[in-house]
């Protein structure tokens, strides 16, 4: 099971007289994490480190920090988090006292995933998109069941013949609502699985 997040989140702290802010927020596309970090990146900041997860593709950066001590642990904090489709953000702000690699490490690592377990969070359930054709009479009971399926309309075409229904349903439930459409249908009808 894992969870993306509610709402941005942010997080502070001093760690050896150097300054750490971490910003994350809930993404769903590259383009989207990539709009954020130029959007958030701040420039007074000597270092302005970030990773990013959705689905299996992932990218980080230790922008100047020594190699595999500040986007790597970010990752891995959000990997141990149990997130996805998120976006993180660490600006640091040199204080004088050099950290060395595990220090640095455990800074940006740490900065992230206490930001991470202090924000709201929402489970991430996998959804399947279907479709199906029902006469007019039928359209307000099958619409109702649905929903009370779990499902979210995408889309109602109205025709000549009836109602074409687009909708999005948690995916345990597909067998649920295809037994039900058949019951109601007389067998007449059968949902379609949509591709993306």
């Amino acid at each position: 099971m894992s969870f993306t997040l509610a709402a941005p989140a942010s997080y502070a702290e001093d760690i050896r007289k150097s300054r750490f802010t971490c910003l994350a927020a809930p993404i769903a596309s590259e383009a989207e994490a990539q709009a954020f970090l130029a959007a958030h990146r701040d420039a007074s900041a000597g270092h302005n480190c970030w990773a990013w997860k959705l689905g299996t593709q992932y990218r980080f950066s230790d922008d100047g920090e020594p190699g595999g001590t500040a986007g790597r642990p970010m990752l891995a904090a959000i990997e141990g988090q149990d997130m996805d489709r998120v976006v993180v953000l660490v600006s640091r702000w040199f204080g004088g006292i050099k950290l060395g690699t595990g220090g640095l490490a455990r800074a940006y690592g740490g900065c992230a995933a206490k930001c991470l377990q202090d924000a709201a969070r929402i489970e991430l359930v996998a959804s399947t998109r279907l479709g199906f054709a029902c006469a007019f009479a039928e359209h307000a009971l099958l619409k109702a069941r649905a929903l009370a399926l779990g499902a979210s309309i995408e889309d109602e075409a109205y025709g000549a013949e009836g109602v074409e229904v687009r909708l999005s349903l948690p995916s345990a439930r597909v067998d649920e609502l295809q037994r039900l459409l058949g019951d109601l249908s007389r067998g007449r009808i059968q949902a379609q699985v949509l591709e993306d």
